[in-house]
């Protein structure tokens, strides 16, 4: 199967789905995730805060000649953020996946009360420098936290991984992202714990292309150029996933499922504005 790409304002490009890898741990992990690679998966992510980034590591060793192919991500938890121990965290990052190095290094949140994201970007432009790393970015961050990056080391990410699903379409920060070619992957692409799949709008669309509400779903976030990292353990369920790229929603659809977003449709009240991880 092949998977179309998306390109930054840089000319990175990446792949138009990935594969979310939280609670995929232990050989469990390694499994379902060697799985998702042979059935074609080229993007992963991962964090140090999901503990499994040896799990990541030790699949794509596994996976035959496949290395140059896939984007391993993982993500800098806020404890830290500071310039020193960023960098040391990044080094033990590439230690733990047993590669050569981390494909997409991005930093978990922002973290603003905090106040170090500065420091941590310096870190990851630094560990890009080292190449420690290959591509480097953010996740939740708002636009004004981005635009504080850039006028103060004048390196722009090549993406932000941002809750979005119907609930929450973001439709001003997608705005924002494609205005300064800053890709845009979606985590809980498919909602979480929510009536999302079972809405009526979701299923009549889902009934009228003969598909399922997930590759409803995640075809809107292709028509949308975001890039959805849904999360799946079994074979048949990451096959799903991955088989949306022949769905095309009309403009009328994907509006439709646009309108379903809510003022308070985050799926558990994190505002990167006030939210800190650590």
């Amino acid at each position: 199967m092949t998977i179309p790409h998306l390109t930054a304002a840089d000319g990175t490009t990446l792949p138009a789905i990935g594969l979310g890898t939280y609670k995929l741990n232990g050989s469990a992990g390694v499994d379902a995730i060697g799985h998702a690679i042979r059935a074609g998966y080229r993007l992963l992510d991962s964090a140090v805060n999901y503990e499994n980034e040896g799990a990541v590591g030790r699949a794509v060793r596994s996976a035959g000649d496949v290395r140059d192919e896939v984007i391993v991500t993982s993500k800098l938890p806020g404890r830290h953020h500071s310039y020193d121990e960023a960098l040391t965290t990044i080094e033990e990052s590439v230690f733990r996946t047993g590669l050569d190095r981390v494909d997409l290094y991005l930093i978990h949140w922002p973290n603003p009360k905090q106040d170090l994201y500065v420091q941590a970007w310096r870190a990851l432009i630094e560990a890009r420098e080292r190449g420690l790393v290959r591509h480097i970015g953010l996740s939740n961050f708002l636009p004004e936290h981005i635009d504080r990056l850039v006028a103060e080391t004048g390196v722009a990410p090549v993406v932000n991984q941002i809750e979005v699903h119907p609930y929450f379409p973001q439709r001003e920060a997608l705005d924002y992202h494609r205005e300064h070619g800053i890709l845009v992957q979606g985590w809980s692409p498919l909602g979480h714990g929510n009536d999302l799949q079972q809405h009526p709008v979701i299923a009549e669309i889902a009934k009228a292309h003969g598909v399922s509400p997930a590759q409803t779903i995640l075809a809107w976030h292709v028509a949308r150029q975001v890039i959805p990292l849904p999360k799946a353990a079994s074979p048949q369920r990451q096959a799903e996933n991955l088989d949306v790229f022949g769905i095309t929603l009309t403009d009328a659809q994907v509006e439709a499922i646009t309108a379903l977003g809510r003022p308070d449709g985050r799926l558990a009240d994190q505002d990167p504005a006030v939210y800190e991880e650590f």
